[in-house]
């Protein structure tokens, strides 16, 4: 099955690419599909953008929704992540006084939009360092809830985090704040398309996840969710016809966000011929294989490094597709980056998490157990290990 499916991808057949949970791979029937879109815009600009856009776009949230279990209207379709927790974060009442409690395994990008927030607003961010190696999920929610405050009147959290791959237990967490009346914004940047997701259940007040990652949309589509009883909370980023339509339809929410003048949906609307391919390629076993490779890709750069990794091994509650594993205190992370990219032709993720070096690696439909093992021999020459 490796092989069909590596066809149906553009990627460079000369670059071991292990690096998909960067900014994802857009398989060709899909991409086809968006430049169909993108042709028929401009046969009839005015026709698609202002008479037929509203009802492609509801269609399109509508085929999203299903997938990630909620109602249609309690989704709209933002540009990236990043837009998607600005709209949020700029619109929850936090002020002085009050608290955010968050991780300190979110993304870089998000962590900095929250600073920035609170300086505006004044409330204070309280960061709980997650104790490493996590063990149970039990145990982690515990640790963290040990955190909240009188003051605590949201919590940001990440599904699945960018710089370590673990799996918090977001609907638990959820299920808690619920109870304490605090608010849950929850970054599911990488988890559409790599976990099951289901909204119903997971019960969060907000919750953002991209779709040109692991769903293999075309970049530039990912999604904003907001439970109804808190969607009058949040305010457009971009204020425009929106605000008060001509002809206003059953969702100020939708309305508020969706049309934010005259910028290219053909992204949102390749969405369902996204999760059309994956459904046609049996996504489910495809997601199997990869999250088993995964594991053993993990399991082989810890025996080679002999360095502790952020969950016990083999626990599979704790990672997806995309795992981390430490290297030797020692590694020039830039260094290796660019040894393995240029020199060794694989592109893979190395950084640096709490002052320390890590890989890490992303199995997509594409890779195969090759890969893993040009990955271990580049490693094995170059650690000197």
């Amino acid at each position: 099955m490796i092989e069909p499916l590596k066809e149906l991808f553009l990627l460079d057949p000369e670059i071991t690419y292990l690096n998909h949970g960067a900014y994802g791979a857009t398989p060709r029937p899909v991409f086809e599909r968006h430049v169909q879109w993108q042709r028929e815009l401009e046969r009839e600009p005015v026709d698609f953008l202002s008479r037929r856009a509203t009802e492609r776009l509801a269609h399109a949230r509508a085929v999203l929704a299903r997938y990630v279990d909620t109602e249609r209207d309690n989704l709209v379709y933002v540009s990236n992540g990043t837009t998607g927790v600005n709209i949020i974060a700029r619109s929850i009442p936090l002020g002085p006084g009050d608290e955010l409690l968050t991780t300190d395994h979110e993304h870089g990008g998000i962590e900095r939009l929250w600073r920035y927030t609170a300086q505006k607003k004044g409330f204070t961010i309280v960061t709980h360092k997650v104790s490493l190696p996590v063990t149970t999920h039990e145990q982690f929610v515990n640790d963290f809830w040990a955190a909240v405050t009188p003051r605590t009147r949201a919590i940001l959290i990440s599904h699945l985090t960018s710089p370590t791959a673990l799996v918090f237990p977001v609907a638990e967490i959820c299920a808690r704040a619920r109870a304490a009346g605090i608010l849950t914004v929850i970054d599911g940047s990488h988890v559409p398309g790599q976990l099951p997701l289901s909204l119903r259940r997971i019960d969060p007040d907000f919750y953002v996840g991209i779709l040109h990652k692991w769903v293999c949309a075309p970049k530039g589509s990912a999604f904003m969710y907001a439970r109804p009883d808190v969607q009058p909370l949040v305010e457009p980023l971009v204020v425009s016809w929106g605000w008060e339509p001509k002809n206003p339809g059953p969702s100020k929410f939708v309305e508020y966000h969706e049309w934010q003048g005259s910028r290219d949906i053909s992204a949102f609307l390749s969405v369902p011929a996204a999760l059309a391919f994956q459904e046609e390629h049996d996504w489910d076993s495809v997601r199997r294989r990869c999250i088993a490779l995964a594991g053993d890709a993990q399991k082989e750069v810890a025996a080679l490094t002999r360095q502790p990794l952020y969950h016990p091994p083999g626990a599979r509650e704790w990672h997806g597709q995309v795992v981390c594993a430490q290297l030797p205190p020692q590694t020039d992370d830039v260094w290796l980056l660019n040894q393995l990219r240029h020199e060794h032709q694989i592109d893979v993720s190395v950084d640096r998490f709490g002052g320390c070096p890590r890989i890490r690696i992303s199995i997509q439909g594409y890779n195969g157990p090759g890969d893993v093992d040009r990955l271990i021999t580049s490693l094995k020459g170059l650690l000197k290990l």
